[in-house]
């Protein structure tokens, strides 16, 4: 993806990527982001790198696969599980996939605005921002992570906003008072800048470190400090600092796998002191330590309240300041403000400066062992020309080597794991000419068109299907652009593959219907795969030859998900039963072969309602039911059918294995791999492109099983 200035042909916008597979950093090409609702468009004009979260990140990537087991034991049961119901093949082929996309670093950005996103009145064009924005030449922020720089402060003070906003916050959880002893174990670069805040705020400092530079830095900020390289005891020391009576507060803004920071900071603390953790330890905390002095001990989150929370981030909800004081970007501003008075610096934080061409040799610094602390990167400065190149948001890549004639030109809106894993490969595979690839930020498009061959990677979906040369257009996005994305790419008079669900709800499916008919009933496809499974088509042909009503039981162990995951967000996801049970629903009706007369739904009672029992009555008498439960095991099979007719059993069990009990001449039938029918699903559609027929799945059915899962969903 990353090319040496001396290669590059044209000046796309350029950003940092990390490879999590081998750990390699490159400077990566990709288009301009797109600036949506509640964002800002920034042109960066400078960046830097936290060297403690980023050369976690350069380490993780470098590591080995057991290594990288071993740093996340979570994930690894997670595998484990997977291996047991989806076999050890497909269970490795995700693990590669998902190591295969390239992370975007950095989240500490000063820039100028270039384009305000709807719904921005803050802020105007021109304005110099901090923000939380990677390393790249143009970012797009939400608007609740970014502050306006003050005149008196230059962008390379701006750039270190964002690590002093977390340390601030770990300062506000220690809630520390004038005069008050507060020892800071760690002096990187957050260490540092936590050592100025609190002697700001009038405490007394004592500051902790191996390294003799660091601590002697900490000292011209009017600290105390403790040189463990020179064999000083830090708990005689502590004591001596509190005279006698133990620290009030104790900041960890360390990197250790260690537990003994925690142990000696319960050592130095006074009774009910207060322990707060910016930094990574080893948590084994000793009961003893913390029960005599009844301390607290609490992890701060980054940069302080909002982070983490989709309507304060994504969305723009501001905390009223009657109730939230401090909020992420209160917190900025606050930073801002210090910088602004003199009362933080950091001319003497920046150990190393790099221009962006030569990202890579700051990087040898981050993962090398030449002392640094804070390296800033420096950003190519504006021009009318660079500008516009920059914000270019189609840009072409190499061409496919050969296209087959008459195949679709396909375009990809979405392109996520599942897309690029899965998706993208199906069609490619089935004889489609992939011609464009677009994502919100581009970084995602650009990896999936390079390793599928694309001819052109883009941020823009109206150049997609403005683009005559496209004739169908494949929608994996979040659920709820589809509805918007399906009724567009319709009104372009485009075949139209979109990923389940259809929509999220009657008034979209309504609108739906009224754009398929006005666009004189072009190809409409739901990406419902379980239909195109091969041991499906089997069982359908089993039942092809048992006549009168059946029963079907579908059992989906769907797992537990959090509650703050889009999926659960009405407004987002849709919720689990539209934006998953669908595939269930629609599997049923096709295997009844009859449409759906009556649907009852029996949650579970709970926050979500995602634990249910779906009840399905059809036209022919036959009656499904559908357990769709959230709150099983991982290590039971994801999804089993059963199917009851004339004296006679099918079961499917995980898409892998069909079991026949009475069923004359057939007793089982066995996959090597788990195939839910995404290929064969892909496949359809494309051959129904290319030939002309009608969609493989009626509308008709379509519009009746997304009807039906939004009104079980109610």
């Amino acid at each position: 993806m990353g090319r040496s200035i001396a290669q590059r042909t044209t000046f796309q916008m350029r950003q940092i990527l990390q490879n999590l597979k081998t750990g390699a950093t490159e400077v990566g090409d990709v288009p301009c982001p797109e600036v949506r609702h509640s964002e800002l468009l920034i042109r960066t004009s400078r960046t830097l790198i936290s060297a403690g979260t980023e050369r976690m990140l350069v380490d993780f990537g470098k590591a080995s696969l057991i290594d990288k087991a071993r740093q996340q034991p979570d994930k690894v049961r997670m595998v484990l599980d997977k291996i047991r119901t989806d076999g050890v093949l497909p269970t490795l082929e995700a693990i590669r996939n998902k190591l295969d996309q390239p992370m975007p670093l950095g989240y500490c950005n000063a820039g100028s605005v270039v384009a305000l996103g709807a719904g921005v009145s803050q802020f105007a064009i021109g304005d110099r921002v901090a923000c939380n924005g990677r390393h790249a030449e143009m970012v797009s922020v939400p608007v609740n992570l970014c502050a306006r720089i003050p005149d008196d402060v230059t962008d390379e003070e701006a750039a270190f906003t964002v690590v002093g906003a977390i340390a601030l916050q770990g300062i506000r959880l220690a809630q520390p008072t004038l005069g008050e002893s507060v020892i800071v174990i760690g002096l990187g670069l957050i260490g540092q800048i936590a050592v100025q805040c609190l002697r700001a705020n009038g405490c007394r400092v004592l500051g902790v470190d191996t390294d003799p530079a660091r601590a002697e830095l900490a000292r011209q900020w009017g600290a105390d400090v403790i040189d463990l390289a020179a064999g000083e005891d830090p708990i005689v020391a502590a004591e001596r600092f509190s005279r006698g009576r133990g620290a009030d507060a104790v900041i960890l803004t360390l990197a250790t796998r260690s537990n003994e920071p925690v142990h000696q900071a319960a050592l130095m603390s006074r009774k009910r002191g207060r322990i707060v953790l910016i930094g990574v330890t080893g948590l084994e905390l000793s009961r003893e330590d913390f029960y005599k002095k009844e301390l607290t001990f609490q992890v701060s989150c980054s940069y302080g309240p909002g982070r983490y929370d989709p309507g304060y981030e994504d969305k723009g909800h501001d905390y009223p300041i009657g109730f939230v004081r401090w909020t992420e970007q209160r917190n900025f501003e606050a930073v801002l403000d210090m910088l602004a008075s003199g009362r933080l610096r950091t001319d003497a934080l920046v150990s190393h400066r790099f221009t962006l061409d030569r990202a890579n040799a700051a990087y040898d610094v981050v993962g090398g062992s030449e002392p640094s602390l804070g390296i800033v990167l420096e950003y190519p400065s504006p021009s009318a020309a660079s500008e516009q190149t920059l914000r270019q948001r189609t840009v072409p890549l190499a061409r496919p080597a050969t296209t087959i004639k008459g195949s679709p030109q396909v375009a990809f809106i979405g392109s996520g794991n599942y897309a690029s894993a899965v998706l993208i490969p199906a069609f490619k595979d089935a004889g489609a000419t992939l011609k464009t690839v677009a994502s919100s930020a581009g970084v995602t498009a650009t990896h999936a068109g390079r390793k599928h061959g694309f001819a052109e990677v883009s941020t823009d979906v109206s150049a997609i299907l403005d683009d005559r040369t496209v004739n169908a257009v494949a929608i994996a996005t979040r659920h709820d652009s589809h509805a918007s994305l399906v009724i567009r790419a319709l009104g372009a008079r485009k075949a139209v593959f979109v990923e389940k669900p259809l929509c999220l709800t009657l008034e979209e499916l309504d609108a739906i219907e009224s754009a398929y008919v006005a666009a004189s009933r072009p190809l409409l496809m739901v990406g419902f795969n379980r239909r195109f499974a091969p041991l499906i088509q089997k069982t359908t042909s089993l039942l092809s030859s048992a006549s009168g009503p059946k029963s079907f039981i579908m059992t989906v162990n769907a797992g537990a998900v959090a509650a703050d995951h889009w999926t659960q967000d009405r407004a987002v996801g849709g919720g689990r039963i539209v934006g998953e049970a669908c595939h269930s629903v629609d599997l049923l009706r096709f295997l009844a072969g009859s449409p759906i007369v009556a649907h009852e739904r029996t949650a579970m009672t709970d926050e979500h309602g995602d634990t249910a029992a779906l009840q399905l009555k059809f036209a022919d008498g036959s009656i499904g039911t559908i357990h769709y439960f959230a709150n099983g095991s991982k290590a039971f099979p994801k999804e089993r059918l059963e199917v009851f007719a004339q004296g006679r059993v099918l079961r499917l069990d995980n898409f892998r294995t069909l079991t026949g009990f009475g069923w004359p001449g057939f007793r089982r039938a066995r996959l090597w791999k788990q195939d839910k029918g995404q290929n064969a699903c892909a496949a359809a559609f494309v051959n129904a492109v290319k030939t002309g027929a009608p969609s493989p799945i009626p509308f008709d059915e379509i519009i009746e099983v997304a009807r039906t899962t939004i009104a079980l969903n109610s």
